[in-house]
């Protein structure tokens, strides 16, 4: 069975950490974690909740859902705009390939929000790709 979602998460990690404005905000090498370990430095993404729904037809194809989550620690909400609006130009229209699976990621939508303890802020960026092979 192909691993749709881990393509676009590799393609969506590989796109990040080499686009120089992501890599001002989020260090060198970025900071993109699939969980953030205890301590880590602020800014950072975490790619968080996704979901696979097959294509119809004998296509093989599938549509990945994929969310990414920005945390800053920046007083305000700022910083985290400011990650989200990279991510989106970074992500949009990305082609991702790998192991002969093939996908193009648009962004579905994104919001920046503070968080209920008042001393951080959230960006997520919600991403689609129709993923095919």
């Amino acid at each position: 069975m192909t691993d749709f979602a881990g393509v676009l998460a590799k393609g969506v990690v590989a796109a990040l950490s080499a686009e120089a404005g992501v890599q001002a905000l989020l260090g060198d090498p970025v900071r993109v974690f699939d969980a953030a370990p205890k301590g880590a430095v602020a800014p950072y993404l975490v790619i968080g909740r996704g979901g696979e729904v097959p294509l119809k037809g004998d296509g093989g194809g599938c549509e990945v859902l994929l969310s990414l989550t920005g945390v800053s620690r920046f007083a305000g909400q700022e910083e985290a705009r400011a990650v989200v609006a990279v991510v989106r130009e970074v992500l949009d229209g990305l082609a991702v390939s790998d192991g002969g699976v093939t996908g193009v990621v648009r962004v579905r939508g994104a919001e920046v929000f503070a968080g209920s303890e008042g001393r951080v802020s959230y960006g997520t960026v919600r991403l689609r790709a129709v993923m095919e092979g």
